[in-house]
């Protein structure tokens, strides 16, 4: 399942079939990432493991023969190999801290959220810089500036029971970097990026990542 927000408000949250119908992506062929419901694995939140153990498994299957994967394989979740306990930065603060963070961490990018930990959106170097061109005189003004009163980029975001796959593919065809996972509530859980995903590749022997 994803989600795109647009200033900390949900403005989608669905498939990822209906990601690529809402934002007229040219994407490639789609046959390996073919389910169409996510639905499939929410019962895996929600359900007492021992109970449901078997319908669980039912769920998982039904998934990957509709994906065309080999069914002794293992399916992985973002949760699974994303990177928990995130750098992130509220919305309190100044453009120039976020610049700072990013730089201190060596990261690429840098999550926002709220006073209770809900995302907002996502900011990196590049989105700062580029504010400061457009008004070059006011270089200081502009990073004193709290994230809060700044427009935002758009977020897409996924939750922590999606397939590894899919998040790839949307990365791919998206040109993101990383993409937040978050709850149902919005709460901001961790964060998966291409690093992340490559080295699920090298690590996990029964990891099929194109199917």
């Amino acid at each position: 399942m994803f989600a795109i927000y647009r200033n900390g408000s949900v403005g989608f949250r669905n498939t990822i079939d209906n990601l690529y119908e809402v934002k007229k992506t040219e994407a490639p062929d789609r046959v390996e990432m073919k389910p169409e419901d996510d639905t499939l694995f929410q019962e895996l939140l929600t359900s007492n493991e021992k109970e449901n153990s078997s319908k669980e498994n039912e769920a998982i299957n039904a998934y990957k023969k509709i994906a065309h994967i080999d069914t002794s394989e293992q399916v992985y979740h973002v949760k699974d190999i994303m990177t928990k306990n995130c750098i992130c930065i509220k919305t309190t603060s100044t453009l120039l801290e976020a610049y700072n963070i990013l730089k201190e961490y060596q990261i690429n990018q840098i999550p926002i959220i709220d006073g209770n930990q809900k995302i907002i959106s996502l900011i990196n170097k590049k989105f700062i810089l580029n504010l400061i061109i457009e008004d070059i005189d006011h270089t200081r003004t502009i990073l004193d500036k709290k994230i809060e009163d700044i427009y935002l980029p758009e977020l897409i975001t996924t939750d922590p029971i999606t397939d590894i796959r899919r998040v790839a593919k949307v990365i791919v065809d998206f040109k993101l970097s990383a993409i937040p996972v978050v709850t149902q509530e919005d709460i901001l859980i961790g964060i998966v990026s291409k690093t992340d995903i490559l080295k699920a590749v090298a690590k996990l022997p029964s990891f099929q990542l194109w199917s």
